[in-house]
């Protein structure tokens, strides 16, 4: 009997009946959308899950991400990583910006902040971060250059939902941080986002950027978006932050059984614990040293899928190589991120994964 095949992800789902029970209001109110009791009651829930001051929702990170942008009235350059999904930089680009990539730190993955300082010019007015795979990055430097030059810093921690640095949430840090709820998060709204904030003056301005530029029922003060959740996304986050811890800690078990079969094997290594860091267990990337370890990433990356096996190859290609920046930016520019790019591969995980099929992702990986 062949063994059956194994995604690199599928989304946790609440018990149907309790989706059923959460959205029968909505037949009650006829709200769909525009802010409703289930968008406000999700509100709620996030600010205090998340530990933060300020929450704002949207129909996905990457307009959230935009928004955020906006807000802060971002101009000229900004310094970001290529070491991420193609959202952060797309959303620079969009909004009239330049992205200006500084490389990333073999130990973490994030911002190499020792790299930063030489790229700040007077044309810089921010930086954009990226909690990568739910890695933290240096947010105590970041802050320190962010107030020696005047910048602002918007964080996107779309992989980073519920991660702590020493019990502070992760949306606290920075001017913005962007939350993603698309179905492969660890916590999903089926699509979503969020933007955290500790100036509560920005929540008069994201509300009406996401809502065409809509100050009141007569006039629209500026070019905004639509980019407001709607009641049914809001009811499947308010069943799945019911959920939150027990599917993290059954992500927990699956990345400690990882960790276990791959433990001191010659060529393959994957991202240590941080101090002080809780964790969501987001994603468990291993990078391959072809040299030590014998096979290429892409010989590993084939070898899964002769077995029904799906990884991915998360980040890659970096995103100053994708073609529809083609010429704009040197990859030598960030040596590491390159590296790391060209060898890295996330194995599946998501809370439904079995023990035993994660023993065997790893026998297939190890045979040679």
């Amino acid at each position: 009997m062949k063994p059956r095949s194994i995604p690199v992800t599928i989304p946790s789902l609440p018990p149907v009946e309790e989706y059923i029970a959460e959205i029968k209001s909505i037949w009650d109110t006829g709200l769909l959308t525009n802010m409703g009791p289930l968008h406000q009651k999700l509100t709620g829930l996030l600010v205090d899950y998340l530990n933060v001051k300020n929450i704002s929702l949207f129909t996905n990170g990457h307009l959230a991400l935009e928004c955020a942008i906006e807000t802060l009235q971002l101009t000229g350059e900004v310094i970001t990583t290529p070491f991420t999904f193609a959202s952060t930089t797309h959303a620079l680009i969009r909004q009239g910006l330049t992205p200006v990539f500084c490389d990333i730190s073999p130990m973490d993955f994030t911002l190499d902040t020792s790299k930063m300082e030489a790229l700040i010019t007077e044309k810089t007015s921010a930086i954009v971060p990226v909690h990568v795979y739910g890695q933290v990055c240096n947010v105590e430097k970041i802050d320190q250059i962010a107030k020696k030059y005047g910048l602002k810093v918007i964080y996107d921690a779309a992989h980073a939902f519920g991660v702590k640095i020493n019990g502070q949430g992760i949306g606290r840090f920075g001017d913005i941080s962007m939350f993603s709820f698309h179905a492969t998060k660890v916590f999903h709204t089926i699509e979503g986002g969020a933007l955290t904030f500790s100036d509560s003056s920005y929540e008069e301005r994201l509300s009406r950027l996401k809502n065409f530029g809509i100050s009141s029922p007569e006039d629209v003060t500026e070019v905004g978006t639509n980019a407001k959740m709607n009641e049914f996304q809001a009811a499947m986050g308010i069943c799945n932050i019911r959920y939150i811890d027990h599917q993290i800690a059954l992500r927990k078990k699956i990345v400690d059984c990882y960790r276990e079969y791959l433990d001191g094997i010659r060529g393959l290594s994957y991202l240590s614990p941080q101090k002080g860091v809780t964790t969501n267990y987001a994603y468990f990337p291993v990078l391959f040293d072809e040299k030590e370890f014998g096979k290429t990433r892409n010989e590993v990356v084939e070898a899964l899928k002769k077995e029904d096996i799906l990884a991915r190859k998360y980040f890659y290609p970096l995103t100053s190589r994708f073609s529809c920046y083609e010429g704009r930016y040197q990859e030598e520019a960030t040596p590491v991120a390159k590296y790391i790019g060209d060898r890295i591969l996330t194995l599946p995980l998501f809370g439904a994964l079995n023990l035993n099929d994660v023993k065997r992702i790893c026998q297939v990986i190890l045979e040679r």
